[in-house]
C-alpha cells in the first residue's frame, strides 16, 4: 500500500511537471485515477491591447482610430493520463476589436463569438510516432505553428493563413522525432474547405499536408514551435511543408465548370543563440506560396475564397531580435512582402509590411508588455488600399 501511495504521488508529480512545462507558473491542477495517473490543469491566457491607427475614422475615413480590446481571451484545459494519452481543449471569446488587418470595420458593435478553438486528443505511442485527433493547427507554416503567446514580435504574420480555413482545422495528424530529435516529420489529413453542396464547390475532399524539419543544435521536438526561447536554447532549424486539396473551387461559378485545385508550399528557417555576457540574437525567415489555379480570373461571380487576404498569394518575411543580457528586455523588427492575386478589388496587389518594437518580460511569457509600431504600404493605391501606420501596446497574462 505504501509503495502504491508513493508511486501515485510520484506519478502525480510527474504529470504536474509535464503540464507545467509550457509556463513558469501554472493554473490549478487536479489528479485522478486509482494511483493518480491522471491530471488536469486549467489556464487563462489573455492579451489586452491599445491600438492607435492613423486612418479609418472620420467622415472620410482618414482620421486617427483608437481602440481598446482583447487580441486573445482564452481558457485552456490540459489533461494527461499515464504516458500515452493526453488532451488539450481551449475556448476563445472574440468580438472586442473593430480594427482589423487592413481596415476599420463599419459596425460599431461587432458580434461577439465564443468558440472551441482547440479540442485535440493526443496519443504518444513513442517519440517516433504520435497521433493527434480533433481540432488543432494544421501542418503548413512554421509561423502558424508557433505559439501565439510566445512570438518574437507582437504577433505572428498577418498574412500566412491559407484559403478556406483559419489557424486550425479538423482531422488527424501523425508525427514524430527521429535521429535523436534531429529530424521531425508530420503528415495530416484535414477537413480543408468545409463540406458544401455542388452549388458551391465541385467536390468535397480532404486536405493533405506533409511537413518536415531538421534541427542542428538544441532540438525543437514538440508539435508547436516558439518565436523565441528567450536565450534558454541554442536553435538552428530548417523546415518545409506542402499541402494539397483537389477540386476545391469552380473557375466559373455560374456554369459550375472549370474545377480548381488548391496547393500550398513553404520553406522556413529559425535561429536563436545566446552569447555569454552579450545577450541573445534571434533570426527567422520564411517563404509561402498559396495557389488556387488562377480561379480569381473567373469572368463573373468569382468564388470569394479564392481571392482576398487568404486567397491566392505568395510572399515572404524576415524577422530578428536582440535580448539584453542582464535585463528582460528584447528588441525586435520584422519585414514582410506579399503579392495577392486580387485584394480589395485590385488585381496583382502587393503589400510591404514592416514594424519594430520591444518586449519586456516581467515573468517570462506569463506577464509581458509589448509595444510595436508598424507600417502597411500598398503597391497600388485604391479606395480600400491606402497606406497606414499602426501603434499597438499589449499586456499579456498567462495564469
Amino acid at each position: 500500500m505504501i509503495t502504491k501511495l508513493k508511486a501515485g504521488k510520484l506519478s502525480a508529480l510527474t504529470l504536474g511537471l509535464t503540464l507545467m512545462a509550457g509556463t513558469a507558473f501554472a493554473g490549478p491542477q487536479m489528479t485522478f485515477g486509482p494511483n493518480d495517473e491522471g491530471a488536469l490543469q486549467l489556464d487563462y491566457k489573455g492579451q489586452f491591447q491599445m491600438t492607435v491607427r492613423d486612418t479609418g475614422s472620420g467622415v472620410n475615413n482618414d482620421e486617427t482610430t483608437t481602440n481598446f480590446g482583447f487580441r486573445r481571451n482564452r481558457i485552456a484545459l490540459m489533461g494527461k493520463y499515464g504516458d500515452m494519452l493526453s488532451l488539450y481543449a481551449q475556448t476563445e471569446f472574440t468580438g472586442d476589436s473593430n480594427v482589423s488587418t487592413l481596415d476599420v470595420n463599419s459596425n460599431s458593435d461587432p458580434a461577439a463569438q465564443f468558440q472551441m478553438l482547440d479540442a485535440v486528443m493526443r496519443f504518444n505511442v513513442n517519440d517516433a510516432f504520435k497521433v493527434n485527433v480533433g481540432k488543432f493547427k494544421y501542418n503548413l507554416s512554421r509561423e502558424n505553428l508557433e505559439a501565439c503567446e510566445m512570438p518574437l514580435t507582437l504577433d505572428r504574420s498577418l498574412f500566412v493563413r491559407t484559403a478556406y480555413t483559419s489557424t486550425r482545422d479538423q482531422g488527424v495528424a501523425v508525427w514524430g522525432n527521429l535521429f535523436n530529435d534531429m529530424f521531425q516529420y508530420r503528415a495530416d489529413v484535414m477537413e480543408g474547405r468545409k463540406a458544401v453542396s455542388g452549388d458551391t464547390a465541385p467536390s468535397s475532399s480532404f486536405r493533405y499536408s506533409v511537413r518536415g524539419h531538421v534541427t542542428l543544435l538544441d532540438p525543437e521536438n514538440e508539435y508547436g514551435y516558439k518565436g523565441t526561447y528567450m536565450g534558454k536554447k541554442k536553435v538552428l532549424t530548417f523546415g518545409g511543408a506542402y499541402q494539397f486539396e483537389p477540386e476545391v473551387a469552380y473557375g466559373n461559378t455560374v456554369t459550375k465548370a472549370d474545377k480548381k485545385d488548391y496547393t500550398a508550399w513553404t520553406v522556413d528557417a529559425f535561429f536563436e543563440y545566446p552569447l555569454e555576457g552579450a545577450g541573445t540574437i534571434t533570426a527567422s525567415a520564411a517563404y509561402e506560396d498559396v495557389d488556387l489555379d488562377d480561379a480569381y480570373k473567373g469572368i463573373v461571380n468569382v468564388d470569394p475564397g479564392t481571392i482576398g487576404i487568404n486567397g491566392q498569394k505568395n510572399g515572404w518575411y524576415v524577422k530578428g531580435g536582440y535580448m539584453l543580457p542582464a535585463v528582460p528586455l528584447q528588441f525586435f523588427c520584422r519585414y514582410e512582402k506579399w503579392n495577392f492575386a486580387s485584394l480589395n478589388d485590385v488585381y496583382d496587389q502587393k503589400i510591404d509590411w514592416y514594424g519594430v518594437g520591444a518586449n519586456y518580460y516581467f515573468r517570462d511569457q506569463n506577464l509581458k508588455l509589448t509595444a510595436e509600431v508598424s507600417r502597411t504600404a500598398f503597391d497600388k493605391e485604391a479606395a480600400n488600399c491606402k497606406d497606414f501606420t499602426t501603434f499597438v501596446t499589449q499586456l499579456q497574462l498567462i495564469f
